[in-house]
């Protein structure tokens, strides 16, 4: 019998699957209404709130919003006493053409479902390197001049209005 060893710099890995088009955008507020604002690490000088598609079809969308605030900030919604408020608005867009091989062949738009984030003043942030350069805290109306994503601008001039809503997320068990 032969055996053969393989190493790990020629093992082959497997194809990430196609990206769902559903997403959450998470506008990230403190009481006070200043919002963070993230920097791309794929395209500098791009600024936005968190944003992130579904890792499952049957992923409940309050669930993306969390992981993908802590994959993206390293904000654990539960741990710094966040509260988390379904906007109950969906916006469709087409993808920039940019990061359409993210996705399946044909897929053109996605929906993207909107989420307020309400932290506490000075909460720490963590960035994930490999998607963010750096962070920075701005008043709404100066973070709203900043997005380059039309949608996430939009969402963030809603922030005023929306930041008195009384009807957070349901709560998901808190992860161990």
């Amino acid at each position: 019998m032969r055996w053969s060893a393989v190493s790990e710099a020629t093992a082959v890995t497997p194809a990430k699957p196609p990206k769902i088009p559903r997403s959450v955008l998470v506008v990230i507020h403190t009481p006070q209404l200043d919002v963070l604002m993230i920097e791309r690490a794929d395209r500098p000088g791009y600024w936005q709130s968190v944003t992130g598609s579904l890792d499952a079809e049957d992923e409940p969308l309050a669930a993306t919003a969390r992981r993908e605030v802590l994959e993206e900030t390293g904000i654990d919604v539960d741990r710094v006493g966040g509260v988390l408020t379904d906007w109950q608005q969906a916006n469709v867009y087409e993808i920039f053409t940019t990061w359409r091989h993210r996705y399946a062949p044909g897929v053109t738009h996605n929906t993207e479902h909107v989420f307020g984030l309400q932290v506490p003043t000075g909460t720490p942030v963590v960035l994930a390197p490999r998607e963010h350069l750096q962070y920075q805290w701005l008043p709404w109306e100066q973070a709203a001049e900043l997005c380059f994503s039309p949608s996430n601008a939009q969402a963030i001039h809603q922030l005023p209005q929306r930041s008195g809503d009384p009807a957070p997320s349901p709560s998901l068990p808190a992860s161990p």
